[in-house]
């Protein structure tokens, strides 16, 4: 079973097979670290992202807690898994499902993508504690549990990387870690 890593940096500027885009349900990239993702990868994935949009007339792109998976262009990974977060609503409306389920999902579609090929390393960014407003201390605490439970399914991996842009969610994600990362 792979290692879980902690960093404080861009995610863009990882060398790893997968980036995870906290996406917006339309894929055509916005704030945040998918407008970062975005404006690094360059046109290839908009032109990715459209196509898979215009594969789901009448429907989000990708629904909330779900997730797609396109080429990088630009970066230095392989791929990117793109997945749409809850917005915070409060907590009563499922938000805690969603947000693990884009943690899950994410992961083993990544995985699957490799066919083959081992997955070896994957980096997640603070899915929906931006803009999307979910408090970051449930947020992560949330995402290294689904993580744990979810790495057994995918022995291949080496490691998994959170990434945290700011001070704040590092400082939690620290915490929840300790030793082990």
């Amino acid at each position: 079973m792979g290692t879980i890593k902690l960093v404080r940096d861009d995610i863009t500027r990882l060398r790893v097979d997968v980036i995870v885009n906290a996406a917006n349900s339309g894929l055509m990239g916005g704030g945040g670290v998918d407008g970062a993702i975005h404006a690094a990868a360059g046109p290839a994935l908009l032109e990715e992202c459209v196509r898979i949009a215009r594969g789901r007339p009448g429907l989000p792109a990708c629904p909330v807690g779900e997730a797609v998976i396109t080429g990088a262009g630009n970066l230095r990974c392989k791929r990117v898994v793109h997945t749409v977060g809850p917005v915070w609503r409060g907590g009563g409306r499922g938000e805690a499902e969603l947000l693990a389920s884009c943690y899950r999902k994410s992961l083993l579609l990544a995985a699957r993508s490799f066919q083959g090929e081992a997955l070896k390393t994957i980096a997640f960014p603070n899915i929906s504690t931006g803009i999307y407003g979910y408090p970051k201390a449930e947020a992560a605490h949330i995402a290294v549990e689904t993580v744990k439970k979810t790495l057994p399914e995918v022995p291949e991996l080496e490691q998994l990387i959170f990434v945290c842009f700011d001070g704040e969610n590092y400082r939690l994600y620290r915490e929840l870690l300790g030793a082990n990362f």
